[in-house]
């Protein structure tokens, strides 16, 4: 039980951290700029998988979740409780900004060009961000010295430089939670299918090198 409250509070953190500097980047003309949000979102997945990885690896995503599964390194029983617990977190975070901050999309994500084009930025995403995770990773958990600093690296340089195409989000349960509660569903497709499918394909890459 202690891993799935520990997924609910990182989701939490990670998605309260993320969407709310940009949110608050929009509310406040701009002064967190695209460089401070790639930032929060790569300092904050640092941080909690330093407060919670020992505890239940730090997945905050149901694409690393499943990406972990298919490695076989995260039993069949714990995907769906692990996958229900980041929504949970994400939801309540989303919740929160959404009564703090009342017509704002809530930091959802959309593409800013054809679909197409972030179909395939977030699957490359994705996979490359599970690339790296599961090269830091001990079974299902992020351990090491330096685990978090390669995660929450690749996720501020991703989003630094595709995040204005794509959002970046790389994370189903980010992207869900702001796209329900702000009605913005119309490319939630994107943002679910390719950071599962991103996921999968970053799992085969590791196992050809290993």
């Amino acid at each position: 039980m202690k891993q799935y409250l520990a997924e609910a509070i990182g989701t939490f953190a990670l998605v309260f951290s993320g969407t709310g500097a940009i949110v608050i980047n929009d509310v406040s003309g701009g002064k967190i700029t695209h460089v401070g949000i790639s930032l929060v979102f790569g300092l904050v997945v640092m941080a909690m998988i330093y407060a919670i990885g020992d505890v239940s690896g730090a997945h905050i995503n149901p694409a690393v979740t499943i990406g972990f599964w298919i490695g076989r390194r995260l039993p069949g029983a714990t995907v769906f409780p692990y996958i229900a617990s980041q929504l949970v977190g994400a939801f309540a975070a989303s919740g929160l900004l959404l009564a703090m901050f009342q017509g704002t999309a809530l930091g959802a994500t959309h593409p800013a060009g054809p679909e197409w084009q972030s179909f395939i930025l977030e699957t490359v995403l994705t996979a490359m961000l599970m690339f790296v995770i599961l090269g830091v990773a001990t079974g299902p958990k992020e351990k090491g010295l330096l685990a978090g600093v390669a995660i929450g690296g690749v996720i501020a340089f991703e989003a630094l430089f595709a995040g204005p195409i794509c959002g970046a989000s790389m994370n189903p349960a980010r992207s869900l939670a702001p796209a329900v509660l702000s009605g913005a569903l119309s490319d939630i497709w994107i943002y679910l299918l390719a950071p599962v499918l991103g996921s999968a394909i970053g799992v085969l890459g590791h196992k050809a090198i290993t």
